[in-house]
Parts: structure tokens; sequence; C-alpha cells
């Protein structure tokens, strides 16, 4: 294979606020925006996998969502309490928060305006595919084709997080370098849901890297309570015109598998495609059928229009 052509991370100014950024692939390839979940830096996206959907002929662009790794830092926002989770799940009382998913979606067609895109296709996975939900409502011309991973429609009807994923979700964060490291081991093994050796013997290179970019738990709190604070997309999912493919796994304790069946029927023509043994995580056995799935749907998308 012949190596990618690849850009270093470098910072764009999009939606009123610093974004990092990062590209593989040549620059007259169809540009492909790849859209990380909550807490997860850009670098969740394996370099490699980048690069193997590059070699597709996609120009792959990846990025740090506001308040997370590289990106602008934001202000406001308490940690949320397990109180008002209850009181949105039974009493309907919205929860607080900075910003909501419009404006992470903002953030990334602000992106895309100041790398002269004018349609791409996206990728997201979890939070990430909240927010390309989101543009494919919002700003339907930007959309070349919707890959929605691991994500779902914000629809309460679907059941919530296993206990242990929950839990891990809330846990106050890690102190020192040394519980980070512990805790993101354990978060992925969670995650992941079984034994893969091959990530696991990743984990702590990973760990590293993302700690050494610098880690916002703040930040991870308000895109927490943009997610919560933005309700359901079911209804306005109907409207979506954009070729869709819904990716989840049969496992996933995090955003369960309803979740990507409701997005899939929310969303006319929308493919779905269950990966046997998935839990909430692209672990490297699985690259393969994912990235030909990706790569079909994106270049089928291009040949229809």
């Amino acid at each position: 294979m012949n190596p990618v052509p690849h850009q270093p991370p470098q910072t764009a100014r999009a939606n009123g606020i610093e974004l990092c950024y990062e590209i593989f692939g040549k620059d007259d390839a169809e540009p492909m925006l790849l859209i990380m979940g909550l807490g997860a830096q850009m670098i969740l996206w394996d370099d490699e996998f980048c690069q193997q959907l590059a070699s597709r002929g996609f120009r792959v662009i990846r990025f740090d969502n506001r308040d997370i790794g590289k990106s602008s830092k934001l202000t406001g926002g308490k940690p949320l309490k397990p109180l008002e989770l209850l009181k949105l799940r039974f009493l309907k009382i919205p929860i607080e928060a900075p910003y909501r998913l419009r404006d992470m979606a903002e953030d990334t067609i602000g992106l895309m305006d100041a790398l002269g895109i004018k349609s791409a296709h996206l990728v997201g996975a979890s939070m990430g595919g909240m927010i390309a939900q989101e543009i494919a409502i919002s700003f339907p011309q930007r959309v070349r084709s919707l890959t929605s991973i691991m994500s779902t429609t914000g629809n309460p009807k679907v059941p919530p997080p296993t206990r242990e994923a929950g839990a891990m979700l809330m846990a106050p964060p890690p102190k020192t370098k040394e519980e980070f490291l512990i805790r993101f081991a354990q978060t992925w093994k969670v995650l992941r849901v079984g034994h893969f050796p091959l990530d696991e013997a990743k984990d702590h290179e990973r760990a590293l890297r993302v700690f050494e970019r610098g880690l916002n738990p703040a930040g991870v709190g308000r895109q927490l309570r943009a997610i919560l604070a933005s309700g359901s997309r079911k209804e306005r999912l109907h409207a979506v015109k954009a070729p869709t493919l819904v990716i989840h796994g049969t496992v996933d304790p995090l955003v369960r598998p309803e979740g990507g069946k409701d997005t899939a029927a929310s969303i006319p023509g929308a493919k779905l495609m269950m990966v046997d043994g998935m839990g909430h995580a692209i672990p490297i056995p699985m690259w393969p059928q994912i990235i030909d799935a990706i790569d079909q749907h994106a270049h089928g998308a291009t040949a229809r229009h």
C-alpha cells in the first residue's frame, strides 16, 4: 500500500472557537469528516483506521470537538448529579447546559467552511453520531452521506446504559496520571465487552497520548449536559435525505443496540448493520468490515448523487 498523504494537526477558527484537526489522504479526494464521541479526543479515531479509510479514496479529517483535546475549552456547567438525571427521566425537568449538540454541529460546519468544503461524508461515533445526525437535519446540503456508529436518537424509550457502563460515566475523574492510565484501561475493558488482545496491547500507549494532549474533565461534563439538554431527534430525523448507514454492536453496554435500531427506523431508507459481538468501541479485528461498510456506503452515495 502506498503511504497516505498526511497533514499534521493544526487549528482552524470555526463557529467562534478554535478546533484542532488533522487530515489523511489526498487534497482532491472526497472529504470525510470523522466526529468523535463524549469526552473522546480525535486520536481515538486510530491513526491506522484513518489511513485505511484514506487509502480507499477519501480525504479523512478528524478533529477534537469543543472542550476536548487541543480545541477550545469553554466554561460553565457544574458536574452532573444523579438527582438531575432522575428529574429529567421521571419529571421531565430539562437539564441546564452551556451549549447543545446543535452548537457542536455548527462547530463542524464552521470547520468545513474553514477548509473550503461545501459538502462531506459524515461518520460519527456515539455523541459524534448525534452531532452528525443534527448536521444532516439542520444542514442537509452539507452532507453527502451519513454514517452513524453506536449512536442513538435521544429517544427516552431506548434502554439506558448497563449499570456498569452508567457508573463509569458518572465516576469522578482520575486525579493523577497513574489513576488515569488505570481508568483508561478499565473503561475500555467495560466498553469493548470481551477480550481484544490487539487493542489491550495498545491501551497504554493510547492512554499516554490522550493524557499528554491534555484532559478536561469539566469539558466532558459540559458535553454530557449538551447531549441530555438536546432532547430527542427522533421526529426530526424523519426529514433526513442523506443516504444513511447505521452501524451498531450487538452487545453495546453504553448506547444499547436499540439506539442503533431506533436511528435506522427513524431515517427514511437507512441501512442498519449490526456487528456481532461489538460493544461501545471499534476494536481492531472489526476494522475490515466497518471500513468496508463505510467505504461502500460513501462511494455508493456519490455514485447516486
